[in-house]
């Protein structure tokens, strides 16, 4: 799947859970926010990972692992950096910060090993 195809999946699917959270969680602005802030930074963090895969699919197995297990670590630091500063610097409220980053970086993680799976096996099967 392209970088673009995917990016509108997983826009649909963002647009579609944070409406159905607008709706249901309390209507404190700060809690919200913190739900909006982790929700972009697992979107950001997805985006990149596919983005990495793309670009390092037709390269080197060596080009292929740096790309994929260097892009974790950097992927890994400005997750950090970022939830450091919403909770230091936005004095965004904890647990619906960490909630919302983990519900939609797992929800993201099981999309984007569907669609790399689904990719490889069709692969595959043209061989």
């Amino acid at each position: 799947m392209t970088l673009l195809r995917y990016s509108i999946l997983v826009l649909l699917v963002l647009t579609a859970t944070l409406a159905a959270v607008v709706r249901l969680a309390p209507a404190d602005a700060a809690m919200r926010l913190a739900v909006f802030f982790g929700a972009a930074l697992a979107t950001l963090n997805t985006l990149a990972a596919h983005a990495l895969a793309t670009w390092s699919e037709r390269r080197s197995t060596h080009a292929f692992f740096a790309a994929v297990l260097g892009g974790m670590v950097g992927r890994m630091a400005v997750l950090l950096a970022a939830f450091v500063l919403g909770v230091l610097v936005l004095g965004l409220p904890r647990l619906p910060l960490v909630v919302s980053l983990l519900a939609y970086f797992t929800l993201f993680m099981l999309m984007e090993l569907a669609v790399q799976h689904r990719h490889w096996r069709r692969a595959a099967e043209a061989r």
